[in-house]
This record gives C-alpha cells, structure tokens and sequence, in this order.
C-alpha cells in the first residue's frame, strides 16, 4: 500500500524532471495506474477489516480528488505537447 502511495507523487516528480511533454505525460499515466493500484488496496483493506469505513472514505475521496486533478493535468500537458494553447 505504501508502495503503491509513493509511487504516484514520485512518478509525477520524475516525469516533471525530464523537461519534454511527452515523458512527462508518459509518467505521468504511471502515476495514475499507481492510484487506481492504491485505491484498490485500500478496499483490500477494507474488506479485511484493517481499516474503519470512515478512514475509508476519508482516503478514498482524497485519491479521488488526485485522480481528478492529475487527469486535468494530464489534458493540460496534452494541449501543450500538441501546440495548442491550453
């Protein structure tokens, strides 16, 4: 769970580094493959009673709003490696 929680602001640190859209976007599809990882051990957890339903939902909606903004990052950077204004 850890694992898979890190690696979604380090995927997205790493690809921000390689100064190109394209990388960054590519890297940037990991990071979001590493939330949809997390979000299902979390309902791992939950289902194996490791974690409480409210500190469920409370991480739940929080991957939900990195997920929501690191796709509306996703179409920004899409917009500027095709040359279009954002």
């Amino acid at each position: 769970m850890c694992r898979a929680a890190d690696s979604i602001s380090a995927n997205i640190a790493e690809g921000y580094g390689r100064f190109h859209f394209k990388e960054n976007k590519n890297f940037c599809y990991y990071s979001r493959g590493s939330i949809l990882e997390t979000k299902s051990f979390l309902r791992k957890m939950k289902h194996r009673g490791l974690v409480s339903e409210e500190i469920y939902n409370q991480l739940f909606n929080k991957l939900e709003i990195i997920h929501i903004k690191l796709n509306a990052y996703l179409k920004y950077i899409g917009k500027k490696s095709s040359g279009t204004k954002p």
